[in-house]
């Protein structure tokens, strides 16, 4: 029998509203493969968005695999997000260095925005 290793529907972010509400309300975190923003929400587990602009990105081939990439690093750090004090919602924009970087620096990076969200949960910010 086959598992499914995607993310949940009830996981992602869909509607161009829920986006913006991030942006809008949300804190910014960046980095140099991918720059995350996120907004806490009042549900048991934590929500995803991915975005890979042709202005940041390029091509849509390469837009695709931007996406996969930053929902893998999503999806294999589910245990550091329960580490988390509070849930969010988390809009991942990529930059074209993430197209580049090997999986150690993807998760190295994305580990390190995790570090710093909870550093400032800590802070009461």
């Amino acid at each position: 029998m086959k598992v499914s290793l995607a993310l949940p529907k009830r996981r992602r972010l869909h509607a161009r509203a829920q986006f913006q509400k991030v942006y809008a309300e949300g804190q910014r975190y960046d980095g140099r493969l991918l720059a995350a923003f996120l907004r806490k929400n009042d549900l048991s587990e934590h929500r995803l968005g991915v975005t890979a602009s042709t202005k940041a990105v390029g091509k849509s081939v390469d837009r695709n695999r931007a996406r996969r990439l930053l929902r893998e690093l999503f999806r294999r750090n589910t245990a550091d997000l329960k580490g988390l004090q509070q849930t969010y919602d988390w809009v991942l924009n990529a930059k074209r260095s993430l197209l580049v970087s090997d999986e150690e620096h993807r998760f190295r990076e994305f580990r390190k925005i995790i570090a710093q969200v909870t550093e400032a949960e800590q802070r009461g910010s």
